[in-house]
C-alpha cells in the first residue's frame, strides 16, 4: 500500500492490530473526527486537527485544543466526511481511515459505504484500515497486489460485468454483497475486470 498522505482517525473501535496502529502513529498529517480526538490523545497521539460538530467533545477539552479544533455545524455529511474536506481542502488525495468501524452496526456500514463515494465523487485515492484487513475502493480494471491464501471479498456498487484473475473461484457479475465474499487469492496479485465502482476488502493475514 502506497504511503498515505493524511490519516483520518474516526470515532470508532481505536485500533490494535499492528498494521493499523502504525499507519497511525506514523502518520505526516493526523485528522481526527471530534468524538476521536479524546482518546487519540489518551493513547499519547497528538493530532494535527480535530474536525466536526463538536457535539461530542468536552467544553474543557475544546477550550485546551481549541488551536487544532476545526468546528464545521453542517448536517448534511458526517464527521468523516467533514474530515475529508479539511484534508481535501490541504490538498491531500491518499487518505487512510482508521477507527471507522465497531461500535454502531450502522455506523460502520455507512463509513465502509463513503470510500466508494469518496473515489467516485471526490477523486481521492482512499483505503481504510481495520483491526483485520482494509477496504480498498476502486473503478474499472484494477489489480491489487495479494500474497497466497489471503482472503478476499468484493462488494459491487455499480458494475454490470465483473471477471477476475488470481482468485481461487472466478468472480462473475454479483447483485448481491454476500455474493462477493469470502474468496482467496491464490498468489501475489489479483486483477478484477470490470465496468463500474466496487470495493475490495483484503486481509492482513492469510487463512489458516
Amino acid at each position: 500500500m502506497e504511503k498515505a498522505e493524511c490519516v483520518i482517525l474516526g470515532n470508532g473501535d481505536f485500533p490494535v492490530a499492528p498494521q493499523a496502529v502504525e499507519v497511525l502513529r506514523t502518520a505526516t498529517y493526523l485528522c481526527c473526527c471530534d468524538g476521536a480526538a479524546t482518546t487519540c490523545i489518551a493513547h499519547g497521539i497528538m493530532p494535527h486537527a480535530i474536525v466536526g460538530d463538536g457535539d461530542s467533545l468536552p467544553e474543557a477539552f475544546k477550550q485546551q485544543y481549541r488551536h487544532l479544533l476545526h468546528i464545521v455545524d453542517e448536517q448534511e455529511d458526517n464527521d468523516l466526511t467533514k474530515a475529508t474536506r479539511h484534508c481535501m481542502a490541504l490538498g491531500m488525495k491518499r487518505i487512510a481511515y482508521i477507527g471507522a468501524t465497531g461500535k454502531r452496526e450502522d455506523h460502520t456500514l455507512g463509513n465502509i459505504s463513503l470510500m466508494e463515494r469518496y473515489l467516485r465523487e471526490f477523486q481521492l485515492q482512499p483505503v481504510m484500515l481495520t483491526d483485520h484487513g482494509m477496504f480498498i475502493p476502486a473503478q474499472g480494471t484494477c489489480t491489487f497486489s495479494t500474497f497466497a491464501r489471503q482472503q478476499v471479498s468484493i462488494f459491487n456498487f455499480s458494475c454490470r460485468h465483473i471477471r477476475s484473475e488470481g482468485l481461487k473461484w472466478d468472480a462473475y457479475d454479483y447483485r448481491s454483497w454476500w455474493q462477493g465474499t469470502l474468496n482467496e487469492a491464490t498468489g501475489n496479485s489479483i486483477t478484477l475486470h470490470t465496468d463500474g465502482s466496487y470495493i475490495v476488502y483484503l486481509t492482513y493475514q492469510a487463512k489458516e
